[in-house]
């Protein structure tokens, strides 16, 4: 899958060559049925693919006010999707996830972990 040497194309032809850069530019809306389901208390251990989040506070300052949808998680870092696709690691940032009819803030080192190993993770409630 070589580009045309002529016109200089890229060589993924046809799909944007980052991952999320696709949907970057559409009006995404997640809808799920366990949406209803995620409060202050469960939040740390819930699915956050879909929520939409905002990053409040961090310690580099370009990451301050990035804000979107959560499109992929993984151990150490959320990549989320607004006017482009941001990743944006977990532990360095303080995150406000917007439930509809409420704003729940999240510390990011709270969530740092695989999704399926926060589980077993035991945290006061």
């Amino acid at each position: 899958m070589r580009g045309n040497g002529k016109e200089r194309k890229d060589r993924a032809a046809g799909r944007p060559q980052r991952q999320g850069q696709e949907i970057a530019g559409r009006a995404w809306i997640f809808r799920g049925a366990h949406r209803g389901r995620v409060t202050r208390k469960n939040i740390i251990w819930h699915e956050l693919i879909g929520l939409k989040a905002k990053v409040i506070r961090a310690s580099h300052p370009e990451l301050v006010g990035i804000e979107g949808y959560v499109l992929d998680e993984t151990r150490n870092t959320l990549v989320l999707v607004g006017d482009r696709a941001w990743v944006v690691p977990k532990d360095v940032v303080e995150i406000e996830f917007d439930l509809g009819n409420e704003k729940i803030r999240v510390n990011g080192k709270d969530l740092v972990g695989r999704p399926e190993m926060r589980l077993k993770k035991r945290w006061r409630k």
